[in-house]
């Protein structure tokens, strides 16, 4: 059983209502419960729950301040991982949404607490998996994406999640809204790689479920590498399955690069693939070819920097209520994201 903060005060959680709801929503819960701040994503926060009995649970809730319109929607995110339970991709059980922002300030919904590993940096990496374990999360990542790309909206209830097909010219359009509400000083460069983007857009051949931020830390490991869950559905719609695999090569950093989009990249230790053979491995996976990948390699640059002037932003604005100073280094990085894309849109 973790430490936690019983009933004492903490950011984005009132403990009082918050077990008061626990207590009538779910079943045997043995108050009072413990809180503990999971550390990890930028974006809604995220909460370890304890009850006296060591019973665990997962509560999600979006960001103290700064949420931007339509962004951090709990009900759609309990809605997503719900129906994904029926598929192949391994999600958490979701339990009860709760929508009275009376209770927690915000809506929030609960989730079960899945055992595992969580590869958020090199050092949980190099102490928990041996270089058998590393290749098999590599391929074991790859399987399951593919399989997410696999499944049939409709078929699971997904069908009205996102328009499809248009997926990159509503991202162009979506995260250059972000770059203009989020922005904390000019940056030409944004500007520049979005107009070639938006001039060379591919083809959309067919549509999938997208994860929209699909990495190696937003998956729950077992010990041997085998996927245990995919986590942070927030940003999940349906659009072009390509877009998925883009964003997880600039996230798969090597040995040798300088720029590392999360401040620690676990796959330049020995035993991970390299990005060509990570994008090899889906293309024989998903039996499909890869052609347009330098395009959404691109767009996957160019919008991780909008994100993160966007978690800048926010992180100097207070929002997520921790100590963390990491952030105060964004500016450069979303500088050098944005180099990037450009290269690779070149």
């Amino acid at each position: 059983m973790s430490g936690g903060h019983a009933a004492g005060p903490m950011a984005g959680i009132r403990a009082g209502p918050v077990t008061e709801w626990f207590a009538g929503h779910l079943p045997g819960v043995r108050p009072p419960l413990a809180f503990t701040p999971i550390a990890g994503g930028q974006s809604n926060l995220t909460y370890d729950v304890t009850d006296q009995a060591g019973a665990r649970w997962v509560l999600r809730r979006p960001p103290l301040a700064g949420v931007l319109p339509t962004a951090h929607d709990m009900a759609r995110e309990h809605g997503i991982i719900s129906a994904l339970r029926a598929t192949e991709v391994p999600v958490p059980r979701a339990f009860d949404l709760c929508a009275d922002e009376s209770v927690c300030g915000a809506p929030f919904y609960v989730m079960e607490h899945v055992d595992g590993v969580v590869p958020r940096d090199e050092a949980t990496v190099a102490a928990t998996f041996d270089l058998a374990a590393r290749a098999t999360a590599s391929y074991a990542l790859v399987a399951v994406l593919v399989a997410l790309h696999g499944v049939d909206p409709e078929a699971v209830g997904l069908g009205k999640l996102g328009r499809g097909h248009g997926y990159v010219e509503r991202q162009l359009a979506r995260w250059r809204r972000q770059w203009e509400q989020s922005k904390t000083r000019e940056l030409p460069l944004i500007e520049e790689v979005h107009r070639r983007l938006a001039a060379s857009v591919p083809a959309q051949d067919r549509v999938s479920i997208v994860h929209g931020d699909y990495r190696l830390d937003n998956l729950i490991l077992s010990p041997a590498g085998e996927v245990r869950a995919v986590l942070d559905w927030e940003l999940c719609t349906l659009g072009d399955p390509m877009a998925d695999l883009g964003l997880l090569v600039v996230y798969w950093s090597e040995a040798g690069d300088d720029t590392l989009p999360l401040g620690t990249a676990p796959t330049r230790l020995p035993g991970f693939p390299s990005r060509a053979e990570l994008a090899a491995a889906y293309a024989r996976e998903a039996g499909r070819p890869i052609d347009e990948l330098d395009f959404f390699v691109a767009l996957g640059y160019w919008k991780l920097a909008v994100i993160l002037e966007g978690v800048y932003a926010r992180s100097a604005a207070g929002a997520y209520g921790h100590d963390d100073q990491g952030w105060r280094a964004f500016p450069e990085v979303v500088v050098r994201l944005a180099e990037l894309a450009l290269a690779a849109a070149s």
